[in-house]
């Protein structure tokens, strides 16, 4: 089932999310429509905020197959690197955020194993912008040379 995407400007997108405590059919059943949700909407991450659950629970995908983390929580980071990110919940809007370039980050999959990546390029990225998301902290936040498209400003 297809999400609605909240919005900037929407309360729970600046809410701290709480930890999932057990990994129930719900949880399932949410992260199988985040992942349709993201899909439909040509994202590569998503967070359960952004579909208005304040819970710790992302999916991504920059390509490889998707990746469903609960809890997940930036171990280590490494070197930095600056490039244009956008939103789902700031649709049209683009801004360069800098970043770590290499990212170590754990947390649960579905099953309830203990899943630990490394990760860089747009991987890392997606991480820790959807990692961002889950203590209520939006790209627009960190960037830098925003833009928005000129259909948006055109009101399109």
């Amino acid at each position: 089932m297809i999400l609605e995407i909240k919005k900037y400007g929407d309360p729970v997108l600046r809410m701290e999310s709480q930890p999932v405590r057990k990994i129930t059919p719900e949880i399932k059943t949410l992260a199988r429509n985040m992942l349709e949700t993201m899909y439909a909407a040509s994202g590569v991450g998503l967070a359960a905020p952004q579909v208005g659950i304040p819970c710790r629970l992302i999916v991504v995908d920059v390509g490889d197959g998707p990746i469903t983390m609960i809890n997940p929580q930036i171990m280590s980071a490494r070197g930095e690197v600056s490039d244009r990110e956008g939103c789902l919940s700031i649709p049209g809007v683009t801004g360069v955020v800098t970043r770590a370039e290499q990212v170590t980050v754990s947390g649960i999959d579905l099953d309830g194993n203990k899943v630990v990546l490394d990760a860089g390029g747009l991987l890392a990225r997606a991480l820790q912008h959807e990692i961002d998301h889950l203590a209520g902290i939006l790209f627009v936040d960190k960037a830098r040379d925003i833009v928005q498209e000129e259909s948006m400003r055109a009101g399109r």
